[in-house]
């Protein structure tokens, strides 16, 4: 009989876990989403969304960007810390790490915009704004933004409270 209590308990465990982890990757995809639409935004000379569709390989690091973004919040997931004994739903989603994933987009989305700005000024002879000219560059710039908010997710999620 203890055998069988055991099994059960790992189940539910084991399904909990699923469900966390479906959660927090759809939250934090829609955050991605979200970002590149501000990045569009915030980056007025450079028309990621329609730039992107223009070459398959521009689109293929766009795809593996957002993979290794999927990855990152998923490990995030997985070895974040829990919140045991407080009931079902604040073990699949604590509040206080969604308003710390939220502040750490915000804060991370408009912290590199701004010292992408600063950088460019910094290097006039780089001119950023040439990414425009080259959908492949393009995929390569959003590459890096998915990677970039990824780790920085990662991080959200895995910090201690």
């Amino acid at each position: 009989m203890n055998g069988i209590v055991q099994s059960t308990n790992f189940y539910v465990v084991v399904l909990l876990w699923i469900a966390r982890v479906v959660i927090w990757t759809f939250t934090c995809i829609l955050l991605a989403w979200l970002g590149i639409r501000v990045l569009d935004a915030l980056t007025p000379g450079i028309h990621q969304r329609e730039r992107i569709g223009e070459n398959p390989i521009s689109v293929s690091l766009f795809i593996a960007g957002f993979l290794i973004l999927i990855g990152l919040v998923i490990h995030g997931v997985v070895t974040g810390p829990i919140i045991i004994g407080t009931g079902l739903l604040y073990s699949l989603v604590d509040p206080r790490r969604l308003g710390l994933i939220a502040i750490s987009f915000f804060i991370s989305l408009l912290l590199g915009i701004a010292l992408l700005h600063i950088i460019d000024k910094l290097t006039p002879k780089i001119p950023f704004g040439s990414v425009e000219q080259n959908s492949i560059a393009v995929g390569i710039y959003v590459f890096g933004y998915l990677f970039f908010f990824g780790l920085i997710i990662h991080g959200a999620l895995t910090m201690p409270l």
